[in-house]
């Protein structure tokens, strides 16, 4: 049995208005990125949404610099995690807003 996934591949915008004094900022890495949407998948679909999106669900790759990630995602629940990276509002206590660049692997 063949496992079909989707790919996501989302550009990570910070808040430009807010004001960041020296030494202030954050790093996005996989963890960072992997925690925020399993939250808002627990937050907006409760564990049984959470529990079926994982089965499939990995932060790929992330570019710190050009801020861009690839998420995975089963070919069942790619729409619920899409819905989820859509409602992260920050990741840590930064304002973060997740624009979708491509979606591939039909």
């Amino acid at each position: 049995m063949v496992f079909k996934n989707r790919y996501m591949v989302m550009e990570v915008f910070m808040n430009p208005n807010r004001e960041q004094a020296s030494g202030d900022s954050i790093i996005i890495t996989q963890f960072n990125i992997s925690n925020a949407i399993k939250d808002s998948i627990m937050v907006n679909f409760g564990e049984c949404g959470l529990a079926a999106s994982l089965g499939s669900f990995q932060v790929k790759y992330v570019n710190p610099i050009t801020n861009v990630c690839i998420i995975r995602a089963s070919r069942e629940e790619h729409e619920k995690v899409w819905a989820s990276i859509t409602m992260v509002r920050s990741i840590g206590n930064f304002p973060v807003v997740f624009n979708l660049l491509d979606l591939s692997g039909f």
